[in-house]
């Protein structure tokens, strides 16, 4: 218990703002507090901290409920944990695999926030990092109480709205994904 307590505390030490720690430690604040962290350790005796997503632990699910939600709602599914895409259906895998979620989706889970485009002139949300692909719909996912991820339907085109039959879709995945995290 000791260990990782001392742990925990140089990996604070590391993210503070003192002005006398050089900044090239870390090259962004991948780790914040509250964060679940698995703690390993090297032969060589280095400390190694890892996120845990509970979702990864669910990746297969996590296709499947994509490939799922894709043909129901009939657009494209992104499933994320609280950093990185984690699944994607009808899109190509390739090109959102392990992408980093937006700052604006970042946004709405820290607010447990869902995202509907219900008209045109709705302000356009791009949940993936990097891909010039507005969501329609996006929706927290909260296990025991905690949001662990996000399900997004994407645009098949710039003008689509999340129609009634997306909107209640898109709780559903989350509230499925979020039902299995806690089992």
């Amino acid at each position: 218990m000791w260990g990782v307590w001392v742990e925990i505390i140089y990996v604070q030490h590391i993210l503070s703002p003192n002005p006398d720690i050089p900044k090239q430690n870390l090259s962004s604040n991948v780790i914040n507090e509250g964060d679940p962290l698995e703690i390993y350790t090297s032969n060589d005796g280095e400390v190694i901290f890892k996120k845990y997503s509970a979702i990864n632990e669910l990746a297969g699910s996590a296709a499947q409920v994509a490939e799922v939600m894709t043909k129901l709602a009939n657009c494209p599914t992104v499933v994320f944990d609280r950093d990185h895409v984690v699944a994607v259906a009808g899109v190509q895998k390739k090109e959102f695999s392990e992408r980093r979620i937006s700052q604006a989706l970042e946004e709405y889970l820290d607010n447990r926030k869902n995202y509907l485009k219900t008209s045109s002139s709705d302000a356009k949300v791009y949940p993936v990092e990097g891909i010039d692909r507005p969501a329609i719909a996006c929706s927290p996912i909260l296990s025991s109480g905690d949001v662990t991820g996000a399900v997004a339907f994407l645009a098949n085109n710039n003008d689509a709205v999340a129609n009634e039959v997306q909107q209640n879709l898109i709780q559903a995945a989350a509230q499925f994904l979020g039902k299995q995290m806690e089992e």
